[in-house]
């Protein structure tokens, strides 16, 4: 074992309840919200007494975890608490923002949410919201700060463009954004919201190459697909297969890193991808049966990824190139997602997803994606001009 040496922004706050001061707040987390020693945030704060609980806020998959992607999340009363927890991910688009009446009696909203490094991943859209209600509320927002589980040094992907905003591209960052919550909320608050007051409690420790199994901190799942740091790392890229008819392993214990349909030559794309030699991911060809989800039941034929090398991983590279090599080995069978995908409906998925119509014009008419990667990475260069006095940590420990 290793020493402990960094310590979350909810860690901070537990040795310094007088931040919060007595006031009535509120808080929007999940079960992975956690302390170095698995407590539950919403408990752990709770026992520090820092002011009175009024109501608690969950997002896509519930305080809990249970519902699968894009499963609508009832409110509920909490077991851990007892206290009421709405709900910012129900059955329509409107859900997604906390009423008005929500924040009735809230000083301040808490805000501890486990992200994983990429645009798509719901929980800073679901901070976005909740920061745009509470500027009008006049309500502080307290972000509560952990590390970028995947390092905050590499970006990847474009912005996104006008008409394509959706859940998942609501956020004015790249894809795979190597910033922190507390940094994206900075970031919202200098461009979207000035009028709000907001206050981040950083990680203390936290440099940004490390992954969160460098961190000494424990990785609870923060949603029932992300089972490992190895999974986050891969899903900048493979979450795009969501965007297609091929399973992208949900329904099984891989999920992003199985990937396959029954009509796959696993074999032919294996050497296909291999040939390619994109680096920081091997390739195995696999054969599963997922349990649920798209071809739930059926067995399915593609490859297993395996994440070999973290500093040279390029994961929307490779999501990109995976998708090109399977639609121009099976064009016939190959198609695009055709049901609404996170409340948007006649956008393709893989538009909402990437940001622009750019992604699956290059996939769809076989044109060398290269360019396509260039401007993305030219975007990224202009996002980080607007970093300046954003970015809250440094390559080493500060």
């Amino acid at each position: 074992t290793y020493m402990r040496r960094v310590q979350t922004g909810l860690e901070v706050l537990l040795e310094a309840p007088e931040l919060i001061g007595g006031r009535k707040w509120a808080l929007v987390a999940n079960q992975a919200a956690v302390t170095a020693d698995l407590d539950p945030a919403r408990t752990a704060l709770r026992a520090i007494e820092p002011g009175p609980l009024v109501r608690l806020f969950a997002p896509e998959h519930g305080i809990d975890c249970i519902e699968q992607d894009m499963e609508a999340v009832a409110d509920v009363r909490d077991h851990l608490t007892g206290c009421e927890v709405r709900s910012l991910y129900g059955s329509t688009a409107d859900t997604l923002s906390p009423a008005q009446d929500d924040l009735d009696g809230v000083d301040v909203m808490l805000v501890d949410l486990p992200d994983i490094g990429a645009r798509y991943y719901t929980f800073a859209a679901t901070m976005d919201w909740v920061m745009a209600a509470c500027e009008k509320a006049q309500a502080e927002v307290l972000v509560l700060d952990r590390p970028n589980p995947i390092g905050g040094i590499r970006r990847e992907g474009g912005l996104v463009e006008d008409g394509f905003e959706s859940f998942v591209s609501q956020l004015p960052v790249p894809i795979r954004h190597g910033l922190t919550l507390g940094e994206i909320a900075l970031l919202l608050q200098r461009e979207r919201y000035p009028q709000l007051e907001l206050t981040v409690i950083p990680c203390r420790g936290w440099r940004r190459q490390d992954w969160l199994d460098e961190t000494g901190l424990p990785w609870a799942l923060p949603s029932p697909n992300m089972p490992t740091v190895d999974t986050a790392g891969l899903y900048p890229g493979l979450c795009l297969v969501e965007a297609t008819t091929l399973s992208e392993g949900r329904g099984t214990t891989r999920p992003f890193q199985l990937i396959g349909a029954p009509w796959l030559d696993a074999e032919l794309l294996t050497g296909r991808l291999r040939d390619l030699n994109l680096a920081g991911i091997g390739v195995r060809a696999a054969r599963f049966r997922p349990e649920f989800g798209k071809h739930g039941g059926e067995v399915c034929s593609g490859v297993e990824l395996h994440l070999t090398d973290r500093q040279a991983l390029e994961p929307v590279a490779f999501g990109m190139h995976l998708l090109q090599t399977i639609h121009d080995l099976h064009p016939e069978d190959f198609t695009w997602r055709p049901d609404p995908y996170e409340f948007v409906g006649g956008i393709p998925a893989l538009d909402i997803l990437t940001g622009s119509s750019a992604a699956r014009e290059a996939i769809e008419e076989g044109r060398d994606l290269e360019p396509l990667f260039e401007s993305w990475q030219r975007s990224v260069t202009d996002f980080e001009s607007r970093l300046e006095g954003i970015l809250l940590y440094h390559d080493a420990a500060g």
